[in-house]
């Protein structure tokens, strides 16, 4: 059973995930790239001021977060696993050139992610107790009026989230602190699930204000992680870009490329690392 399960899930997302979603996926951003005039690159510089010159300023409205709050929810649920290991996989996949055409989608995926923001904050609403939702179940609700896929989107989302939500994150602490620190892992998932609980039932305010607390910290080891290792074998960095544009463009790197830069959900041939982390 477990076997016909799992040859089901890996024929899904080869066909869902497979090259005519990643070509669909990329196309678009460069479309929305070339509609937009390239926004993602002209107004960088307006982003990053408007959210980090605001750390500390607060939301004013009604049930909705802070410009910096919004900003950590969405690296929270983006840095990770994916990010880490989805380059692994390019690099084993197509070697050193697919690296370039992981900068490639991400940096047109950075445009896809701006429109559909754009389109949830203008098809958002406010429920009952105040509070703003919004998202593209809302979207297909308000935007297509097409509440019925709506409800389909958000009821398969949240079965997702089971698996590439905290299933591989809780799995991965608990083996770290085991391996490390010889930790039971039924305790570590119990804590995690009782601390994940605390946070999550307080509903987007108190996510908000977690995540701009825990953020900050993990971009700091994430960012200054990846600096030191850069400092330390700084005398190769030459000889690596010179690489990574060298096999660029051979069929196997460009194969490998497009593979490390869309983590969806463990497709085959690890297609779906950068692609992921721009639509998750």
């Amino acid at each position: 059973m477990v076997d016909t399960i799992a040859a089901a899930n890996s024929w899904l997302n080869g066909y869902v995930w497979g090259w005519p979603m990643i070509v669909l996926l990329l196309g678009t951003g460069i479309l929305l790239t070339v509609l937009t005039g390239a926004v993602q690159f002209r107004y960088l510089g307006f982003a990053l001021t408007e959210v980090l010159g605001k750390i500390t300023q607060k939301s004013t409205e009604p049930g909705s977060v802070s410009s910096f709050q919004a900003v950590a929810t969405a690296l929270a649920s983006t840095v990770g696993v994916g990010n880490i290991a989805g380059v692994a996989t390019a690099i084993s996949i197509g070697g050193p050139g697919s690296l370039f055409w992981l900068w490639v989608s991400g940096l047109l995926g950075m445009c896809t992610k701006f429109s559909e923001i754009v389109i949830a904050l203008h098809y958002r609403e406010r429920d009952a107790s105040g509070v703003m939702r919004g998202g593209a179940m809302y979207t297909l609700k308000n935007g297509l009026g097409m509440p019925w896929l709506g409800s389909v989107f958000a009821a398969l989302v949240a079965l997702a989230a089971f698996g590439i939500g905290n299933m591989v994150q809780a799995n991965s602490v608990s083996a770290a602190l085991h391996t490390s620190f010889g930790l039971s892992q039924s305790t570590t998932g119990i804590v995690l699930v009782v601390l994940t609980g605390a946070v999550i039932l307080g509903g987007i305010k108190r996510i908000g204000k977690v995540t701009e607390l825990l953020v900050p910290f993990m971009a700091l080891f994430y960012i200054g992680g990846g600096i030191v290792i850069l400092i330390l074998h700084a005398e190769k960095l030459p000889d690596v870009f010179a690489l990574v544009f060298e096999s660029a463009f051979n069929g196997t790197a460009a194969a490998g490329g497009f593979a490390g830069s869309t983590i969806a959900m463990a497709l085959r041939y690890g297609i779906a690392r950068g692609l992921f982390s721009n639509e998750a």
